[in-house]
């Protein structure tokens, strides 16, 4: 089957093909395509020459490989498909399925034949052994749901038809969302497919991993943490909501819970940062949504109430393309992110579904900015308005912005 290929990634992961000293993990919120990349990569490997017995694919979810759960039995599978000499490459989908699997993998990876790919669980990996028994020795590699750029064309790879009014197809881009599988299916049942991911998430990433006694109340954390997304809170904020709304819980354990929701790449915090100090402010700060369609499953009302909804795109378009994404704090104003690549590269946005209903909207989203001193690039992003030109600021709408695959 002929797979969809996420440049972007593979951008960033082809310059370690080869690497046998570092291993590569690739994580990312459930069913975002971890799987299909890594066999990209290895069909990438195939073409560029590499022998067919050299490419070693496991998954261990699959028939055949689900008895392997001891680190003996997957250092013998490994052993019983590395026949072949030379570098060999071996992929391992699901490989939190095996108890101690950080001791084979550190085995062959010292061996330096093997230039070693995993995935699974992020709460296996991000919160077990993995970081301290292989601390130096690999490289993660986050892996985001389809940017608009990709949805469109991987819709056009499926065959669906795409329509020429961008800002339409952008519309139904941050309802659907960017779930690959998703684009499979038509009406209700995306967000039907949806839900699954979540119910998914919870039995097979959460689950399995901690012990949640009370279900339903991480389930209304949950549940709340999603319905506010892009709101400026805090931990003494939530329990207060919580409480009113008649689920008491303790700061000990709704922030258990919220990390639980991070480590399961539910939500991801984005933390405030003030420019006089240029340091981050603890406290206050915001979550985003792994994927906007997070939000129109789990809701009856399905309008678009676009200032989250957009800041959400473009804090996870930010992060795809390599930024440090914060909350700028300027003296009482705001600036919706503060964007940096190698702690010198910054650049400043502004997020708005429009700055053409009146001047006092425009001023409020340039004030922000304005105050800024220094020369880095500044930008208002907005739906879809007529490009304006103000102080040196760029305006720009988001669709165009992200199908070109722009850097800020």
């Amino acid at each position: 089957m002929k797979l969809y290929r996420r440049e972007d990634y593979l951008q960033k992961i082809r310059g370690f093909y080869r690497d046998t000293g570092m291993i590569k993990v690739i994580t990312g919120v459930r069913r975002c395509g971890k799987s299909c990349l890594m066999r990209t990569i290895a069909e990438e490997l195939a073409e560029s020459g590499v022998p067919a017995e050299n490419i070693i694919f496991l998954n261990l979810d699959k028939r055949g490989f689900r008895d392997v759960k001891t680190a003996d039995q997957l250092d013998s599978l490994i052993e019983e498909k590395s026949a072949a000499n030379g570098i060999k490459y071996l992929f391992i989908d699901e490989i939190q399925n095996v108890e101690n699997f950080e001791e084979v993998l550190n085995a062959f990876r010292e061996e330096e034949e093997y230039s070693i790919f995993i995935t699974g669980s992020n709460s296996y990996l991000l919160g077990g052994e993995l970081v301290t028994k292989l601390t130096g020795r690999y490289l993660e590699f986050e892996l985001g749901t389809l940017s608009f750029a990709e949805y469109l064309e991987m819709k056009r790879f499926l065959g669906k038809t795409v329509s020429d009014d961008l800002t339409a197809e952008f519309d139904r881009y941050l309802t659907e969302g960017g779930f690959p599988k998703a684009l499979e299916y038509e009406g209700a049942d995306k967000q039907t497919y949806v839900r699954e991911i979540i119910r998914e998430i919870f039995e097979k990433d959460i689950k399995r991993r901690v012990r949640i006694r009370g279900v339903s109340v991480f389930e209304t954390v949950q549940r709340y943490v999603v319905n506010n997304f892009g709101a400026t809170t805090s931990l003494t904020n939530m329990l207060n909501d919580l409480a009113k709304n008649g689920c008491p819980i303790k700061r000990e354990t709704l922030r258990r819970y919220i990390r639980i929701l991070e480590d399961a790449k539910i939500i991801c915090p984005c933390t405030r940062f003030d420019l006089k100090s240029r340091r981050s402010i603890a406290g206050d700060l915001k979550y985003y949504l792994a994927d906007p369609s997070f939000y129109f499953a789990t809701n009856t009302d399905r309008r678009i109430h676009y200032g989250p909804v957009l800041e959400n795109i473009v804090y996870l378009y930010a992060k795809s393309k390599g930024y440090g994404v914060s909350v700028g704090k300027i003296g009482k104003l705001e600036c919706d992110f503060i964007l940096n690549r190698n702690q010198t590269d910054y650049a400043y946005v502004q997020v708005a579904m429009t700055i053409a209903d009146s001047l006092e909207t425009e001023n409020r989203e340039y004030r922000p900015l304005e105050k800024i001193k220094d020369n880095y690039p500044k930008y208002v992003l907005t739906r879809n308005d007529p490009i304006q030109r103000r102080g040196g600021i760029c305006h720009e709408n988001i669709a165009p912005f992200i199908k070109e695959g722009r850097e800020f």
